[in-house]
């Protein structure tokens, strides 16, 4: 098989979507010798915030020293960027290889049990923990779950850390209605002994999650009690226990992105004190506040200023918009939407209307990306417009400020297929 091959067999795995559990996973890993047991990884789970929160603890860590491994989705410009060395893609010819030992794995599965055909997660997943497990060891992988916890994929390896960044209304048809419901699904990140270290706002999550860790033995650190974040303007202070560090300026916008940063200083400062790293604190600042994460509020035109976000709920909505209005200081912006089925569309919309000038509705090619004409339906309290060529639109656009998002998917084929630079 050569990078084009691999890549088709992987993404043909799409057809047969979500399937919660873990007994493939676990089954393929056995077959491969169990190479999830060979990592010392960090797993981040959370509905909004988990890329971000991975990309500082990738940069702190690299510029300490250490060879680092990440496990990310979705990808935004390449395949290959969801499993990552130290930043940097893996190469074409390594997910060739990672395909040519998991494919007869996931064939034998099919064949030889009952629990039916691997989906295209499960299979990545299972490439991740081959490569970093056993054909290319590092010194720590950094885990994103995919959706939820307790079923995801992601959920088959033995945590030295664990980050539970958020807790929204998303997925609800597989996670449940409630907040309490989505709690005890992503709950599952905690491991008895293990240090967890969460940011969920929502006080009935909370108050299970305390419990819960409470009863796995593990030490809980939750923030704004045991870690704060003192926002002023651009800059933050963070406390925890006898550290304060001041006067940190990040290079992503947006308090959600303070908060993100928190979590992974207290990640590290925690493996520090256990005596599992060796830690420059200036090292670990001035890597954070150099981090960029491509598709989180990324202005890819300045004039006229074009922002892409992959915001995809409610709760990312609302931290897109507290962004371009506390950061860019713009009240009123154009909006280009598109969005995947299943998302609280209206919701989204009534909370983007907040900075909207005007509504602008398109599609995309993506499996599960929603008809802008079904969209529309949800959206006809704003007056949108419907775009059938959004490339020759963003090309073509002279207003002052046009904001892309609904959708990760949705970003990630804007910027392979839009020129900005024209």
């Amino acid at each position: 098989m050569n990078y084009l091959d691999s890549l088709y067999w992987i993404h043909e795995r799409n057809k047969f979507g979500i399937k919660p559990g873990t007994k493939r996973m676990e089954w393929m890993l056995e077959r491969l010798g169990h190479p999830e047991q060979n990592i010392k990884g960090i797993h981040v789970g959370g509905t909004n915030g988990k890329g971000s929160t991975v990309a500082y603890l990738r940069a702190a860590l690299v510029e300490n020293g250490y060879d680092v491994g990440t496990f990310t989705s979705p990808y935004i410009e390449t395949f290959n960027e969801r499993i990552s060395l130290n930043g940097e893609p893996v190469s074409n010819e390594t997910i060739v290889e990672l395909v040519t030992r998991v494919k007869p794995v996931s064939e034998a599965l099919e064949e030889e049990t009952e629990y039916g055909t691997a989906t295209e997660f499960e299979i990545i997943t299972t490439m991740m923990f081959l490569y970093f497990g056993a054909l290319h060891p590092v010194d720590f992988v950094i885990v994103e779950a995919g959706l939820g916890i307790k079923n995801d994929s992601t959920n088959v390896f033995s945590p030295i850390m664990t980050l539970l960044t958020s807790i929204g209304l998303d997925h609800t048809d597989l996670l449940g209605p409630t907040y309490l419901d989505i709690a005890k699904d992503k709950g599952d990140i905690v491991k008895p002994k293990t240090p967890f270290i969460y940011a969920v706002k929502n006080e009935e999550a909370l108050k299970y999650l305390g419990t819960y860790a409470e009863k796995q033995q593990a030490p809980a650190y939750e923030l704004d009690k045991d870690i704060s974040v003192v926002s002023q303007e651009d800059e933050f202070t963070y406390r925890f226990k006898d550290y304060e560090l001041e006067n940190i300026a990040l290079h992503m916008l947006g308090e959600h992105q303070k908060e993100n940063a928190a979590l992974a200083i207290t990640a590290l400062i925690i493996l520090f004190e256990e005596g599992q790293i060796h830690l420059d604190f200036n090292k670990m600042i001035k890597a954070m506040e150099n981090v960029s994460w491509t598709g989180r509020i990324e202005q890819v035109k300045a004039e006229p200023l074009m922002i892409i976000d992959g915001a995809h709920n409610n709760e990312s909505i609302d931290a897109l918009v507290d962004t371009i209005k506390n950061y860019y200081h713009k009240d009123k912006v154009d909006i280009l939407f598109s969005a995947v089925s299943g998302k609280p569309i209206h919701h989204m919309l009534e909370d983007l209307s907040e900075i909207a000038n005007q509504v602008y509705i398109t599609d995309f090619d993506f499996y599960r990306a929603k008809p802008k004409e079904e969209i529309a339906q949800e959206a006809e309290n704003f007056n949108p417009i419907l775009i059938d060529d959004y490339n020759t639109f963003i090309e073509n656009y002279e207003g002052d400020t046009l904001v892309i998002t609904g959708s990760l998917y949705f970003i990630s084929e804007v910027k392979a297929k839009v020129d900005f630079e024209k």
